[in-house]
């Protein structure tokens, strides 16, 4: 299975190395030295991770064969690739891989059927599960703890407690604001990525 792990940013300095935004909970496993990512787009990569490093709080990553900040420069707005065994889980119990999560169906605490996963949306207080509804909406919940109290991959579903308006269309908005105000006490941070 493969998942984007991190996407490639602006050069940094004259030896080859880049900024990388982070898209995995595990990145001194994914984004180790090396590590051979396949990339987007493919003409790119294979990249192999020589060196890496954080510098003022962002990850700086130097590849095999980039030697200056012209080939640096060139691999900007470049996804890297991961190739991860399904069956791979992460060591708390508690986190979650994105791919755990797609196509499990989605149910209330009274057992009533809300829809079913089908995206991850990573934001920088908490997760959001992106929920296809039966009638062809969609709706977003908060990947909080208060929110989704139970994750369970025996059953293929994740229990949610929705507040008042979230399952309504149009709440996506109330839904979100209440996470947010929740982020900082909720599992969504580290239950996300690869």
């Amino acid at each position: 299975m493969q998942l984007v792990v991190g996407r490639i940013g602006r050069a940094h300095g004259i030896k080859g190395e880049v900024t990388v935004e982070v898209r995995t909970d595990e990145p001194e496993l994914r984004l180790a030295p090396g590590a051979v990512l396949l990339t987007d787009p493919a003409s790119t990569g294979p990249l192999t991770i020589e060196s890496g490093r954080v510098h003022s709080g962002r990850l700086l990553l130097r590849f095999a064969g980039v030697a200056d900040r012209n080939a640096a420069e060139a691999l900007r707005n470049t996804l890297l690739i991961a190739e991860v065994d399904p069956e791979e889980t992460p060591e708390d119990p508690e986190e979650f891989y994105d791919h755990q999560l797609i196509d499990l169906d989605v149910v209330t605490t009274d057992g009533t059927e809300v829809g079913r996963i089908t995206e991850i949306s990573h934001l920088p207080y908490h997760d959001l599960l992106v929920v296809a509804r039966p009638d062809g909406g969609e709706i977003m919940v908060p990947f909080v703890t208060e929110i989704v109290p139970e994750i369970d991959l025996a059953a293929q579903r994740a229990v949610i407690d929705p507040p008042p308006g979230l399952l309504d269309p149009g709440a996506a908005e109330v839904a979100t604001a209440r996470g947010a105000e929740d982020g900082n006490e909720d599992q969504g941070e580290d239950q996300g990525g690869a």
